[in-house]
Order: C-alpha cells, then sequence, then structure tokens
C-alpha cells in the first residue's frame, strides 16, 4: 500500500479512514454471503458516527450511498438490504422503500 491512496480527501471525517479503507478492501469478496458480516461491521460503523441519521426517511439510502462514495463498488441494493436487517434486528421496520424505520 502507497501514500498516494490517502492523497485523496477523506469522503466524510465523521466516519474516517480506517472506514474507507475498509470500504475499498470489500471490493476483493466475491460473493454477497462473502460481504456480508463485512458490510454489517461497515453500515455499524457508519451509524455509529451518523446518530442523526437514525429517524431519516432515506437512512438505508444514505448510508449505501455513503458506503458507494468511500470507494466499495458493492451494489446499492445490497448495501441497503444490510441496513433494513440491522433495522429489524433492533425492532425497527421500514414501511415502503426509503420510508423511516418505525417501531
Amino acid at each position: 500500500m502507497s501514500s498516494t491512496e490517502f492523497d485523496t480527501k477523506m469522503v466524510d471525517r465523521q466516519v474516517g479512514r480506517n472506514a474507507e479503507l475498509f470500504a475499498r478492501a470489500l471490493n476483493k469478496l466475491d460473493t454477497a454471503e462473502q460481504r456480508y458480516p463485512y458490510l454489517r461491521i461497515l453500515v455499524s460503523i457508519v451509524e455509529q458516527a451518523h446518530p442523526e441519521w437514525n429517524q431519516a426517511p432515506q437512512k438505508d439510502l444514505q448510508i449505501a450511498r455513503l458506503v458507494i462514495e468511500m470507494g466499495t463498488r458493492v451494489e446499492e441494493s445490497e448495501i441497503v438490504e444490510v441496513v433494513r436487517v440491522r433495522d429489524e434486528e433492533r425492532g425497527y421496520f421500514h414501511d415502503g422503500a426509503g420510508a423511516a424505520p418505525t417501531r
């Protein structure tokens, strides 16, 4: 790894450079099954960095778009699904596409 990988400005200072590197590393995993546990970790990091998004109407899409902007080439729908599964495990349910999670 060279210092040229750090020449670009961080996408999101609240999430940080380590999360960006983690997002890029996901590109080396071939299947959704392989990526799933790592996407959960990355989504958790983003949620902790942005607690104000927890009740946002399009939280799932906001997180997915940020993760993609951080350098992962994972499909947006795959990331959205991980966000929704995590929310449902905590008792929050999405009413529809982009709807705010409700209890």
